[in-house]
C-alpha cells in the first residue's frame, strides 16, 4: 500500500524541459508509479533530480480513481514542472501496468525523450485489501498482473537495452515491496513474487554492471491510513514516528549513488524498526 501504480500511454503527457545545450549529460532515471505529489514514487523522483539525475517516470491514473483518495488533478504536470526546476528534463508516461506490452512502450518513449535509461525504480503497485477466503480470481490476477509480472517485464526490457560498460557497475535496479500478508493475500504475495524477480535480476545481470535491490519502507503515510491505523503504527515503531517519502527516498538515492555499488541482491528495510 506504499506505493502508486503506472503503464502504457494512454494520453498526452507533460513535454519534457529543455536543458541548456552546454549542461553535462546526466545519468536517466526510469521510475514507475509517480501517480501523486505525495507518494513514494514522487518523493524518490525529487531526491534523484536533485542529485543530477533526468527523470521518466510512470503514473496511471483510472487506479487512483477508484481508490479512496481519488486522482489528484495536475499531478503529472506539477511533479514534472517540479522535477525541472531542479534541473532535470523529465518525461512522464501514463500507462496501465496489466498490459503485457507497457514496459517496451514505456522504455520506447522513455528512450525516445530523454535517452537511455540508466536506473530502474520500480514504485508502482496494484494494493486492494482482501484475505484468504474473500479474494477473488480477478483481484488476484490483476495484483499479480501489475506487481509481479509488469515488474519482471520491466526488468527484462531494461536487461535487454542496458547499454553501459560491463563491470562498470553503473546500471540500477531498486524495487519497493511490502511485507503486508494477514488480510492482504494479493498484494503481498504479488510483492513476494515481486522480490525473488529483483534478486534474481542481482545475478542474471550482473554481466551487465547492473546492480539490483529490494527495498521495504514499512509503514508510510501517503494518504491511505485512518487516525487508529496511523496512531497504532505509530507507536509500534521504536523512532516514535511513521516513515516519509524522503526517507526511502535516500536510501535509493545512496543505491544509485556510485558509492552504492557493492550493495547488490539485498532485501533492504528502511523502517525506523517498525515490528513486522
Amino acid at each position: 500500500m506504499n506505493e502508486q501504480p503506472s503503464a502504457t500511454q494512454e494520453q498526452a503527457a507533460p513535454e519534457p524541459a529543455t536543458a541548456q545545450a552546454t549542461a553535462p549529460a546526466r545519468p536517466i532515471a526510469l521510475i514507475t508509479g509517480v501517480g501523486r505529489s505525495i507518494g513514494i514514487g514522487a518523493g524518490i523522483a525529487r531526491q534523484l533530480a536533485a542529485s543530477g539525475w533526468d527523470i521518466a517516470f510512470t503514473y496511471w491514473t483510472p487506479y487512483d480513481r477508484r481508490m479512496e483518495w481519488g486522482a489528484e488533478d495536475g499531478a503529472a504536470v506539477s511533479i514534472a514542472r517540479e522535477l525541472a526546476e531542479a534541473g532535470a528534463r523529465t518525461a512522464a508516461i501514463e500507462a496501465d501496468l496489466t498490459g503485457p506490452d507497457a514496459a517496451i512502450r514505456i522504455f520506447d518513449e522513455a528512450e525516445q525523450r530523454l535517452g537511455p535509461v540508466t536506473a530502474l525504480i520500480l514504485s508502482h503497485a496494484e494494493s486492494v485489501d482482501s484475505g484468504l477466503l474473500d479474494t477473488t480470481v480477478a483481484a488476484f490476477d490483476r495484483h499479480f498482473a501489475v506487481n509481479a509480472r509488469a515488474s519482471w517485464l520491466l526488468i527484462r526490457e531494461y536487461g535487454l537495452r542496458f547499454r553501459g560498460e560491463p563491470g562498470a557497475g553503473t546500471g540500477r535496479i531498486v524495487a519497493l515491496t511490502s511485507d503486508h500478508t494477514v488480510g492482504n493475500l494479493p498484494y503481498g504475495a504479488s510483492k513476494g513474487a515481486l522480490d525473488r524477480i529483483t534478486l534474481a535480476a542481482a545475478h542474471e545481470l550482473a554481466h551487465l554492471g547492473v546492480t539490483a535491490n529490494v527495498v521495504n519502507p514499512g509503514p508510510v503515510d501517503t494518504g491511505w491510513m485512518n487516525d487508529e491505523l496511523r496512531d497504532a503504527l505509530t507507536r509500534g515503531t521504536p523512532l516514535g514516528r511513521l516513515g516519509t517519502p524522503r526517507d526511502t527516498a535516500h536510501l535509493v538515492d545512496f543505491l544509485c549513488s556510485p558509492q552504492g555499488q557493492w550493495v547488490n541482491g539485498q532485501l533492504l528495510k528502511s523502517n525506523g524498526g517498525a515490528a513486522p
